[in-house]
């Protein structure tokens, strides 16, 4: 049982080109064409929860003149399945503000979802723009080490992850092959078949800690991935999230810190102004 209560807390640490990030400063100028649907990673859940996994992002966003709705993932499904209710999200979004298409900003694992999304229903006349956040577009190495641990395979280890996955409030929890589904090895062959849409923008946003005590909550994990990757956030290294032709590079902020979770300034950073500077660019796009 202390196994098993070990790997789900290693797997809560897995929850996974812009301008500058902006100042407190506010306005918005350009407003967006489309909504903006915000779409969470592992552990986070936007339908019920009393935490802001988004922090104060969604208010600034629509402060500014931006329609913002959640993607209502689950939090321990696999990409194919969080797809599908992505899918139907989006639907409703498109018919209730009689949109044309939306703007995805995924965090983490969010950003493999709304890939395969795009690429599975052939979205790409649905999707203007998807911005990842963090993601593990390459695999992550924390799900290798995992996978390899014997136990995890066992029927009793299964059963008791799907267990708390629906203790979590999942409709479909799937925590075994979701650990699978982000192995390096199997990321992949992800990337050989889900490809680009032509008809989508995709851009790539990261964060990196600059050193092991930049954030103590993820020493042991920060540790573990540069000597194996190098740089990385805490959860995600910079090998993995490096992704796409439009690629910007955060410094000294954390794999949760990125959205927000905090809701405070990190390494001088207001984080919030991150996401007004990804709508500023969508904007000039036309999007």
């Amino acid at each position: 049982m202390r196994l098993i209560s070990g790997l789900i807390i290693t797997l809560f640490l897995m929850v996974s080109c812009a301008s500058l990030p902006r100042t407190h400063n506010e306005e918005n100028e350009n407003p967006l064409k489309y909504p903006v649907v915000l779409v969470h990673g592992i552990v986070a859940h936007d339908r019920r929860s009393i935490i802001d996994f988004w922090g104060r992002i969604p208010e600034v966003l629509r402060r500014n003149g931006v329609q913002v709705f959640f993607g209502n993932t689950d939090a321990w499904g696999s990409y194919d399945s969080n797809a599908e209710i992505l899918k139907s999200t989006i639907d409703r979004i498109l018919s209730e503000t009689d949109s044309e298409k939306v703007n995805i900003i995924a965090h983490s694992k969010g950003g493999l979802d709304s890939r395969y999304l795009i690429w599975k229903y052939d979205y790409g006349d649905k999707v203007a723009s998807l911005t990842t956040i963090s993601t593990p577009h390459h695999g992550a190495e924390l799900a290798d080490i995992i996978f390899n641990r014997r136990f995890v395979h066992t029927n009793a280890t299964r059963r008791a992850l799907n267990n708390f996955g629906e203790l979590w409030g999942d409709t479909n929890p799937d925590i075994y092959n979701l650990n699978y589904q982000l192995t390096t090895e199997k990321m992949k062959e992800f990337n050989e078949k889900v490809v680009m849409d032509s008809r989508v923008f995709y851009q790539s946003i990261y964060s990196v800690l600059n050193n092991s005590f930049d954030n103590l909550f993820f020493l042991n994990s920060y540790l573990q991935i540069r000597r194996i990757s190098g740089a990385n956030d805490g959860i995600v290294s910079e090998v993995s999230a490096n992704w796409s032709n439009n690629i910007t590079r955060i410094e000294g902020v954390s794999h949760i810190e990125i959205i927000d979770f905090k809701k405070r300034d990190i390494s001088g950073l207001y984080i919030p102004g991150i996401y007004l500077s990804i709508v500023d660019d969508l904007s000039a796009l036309g999007f």
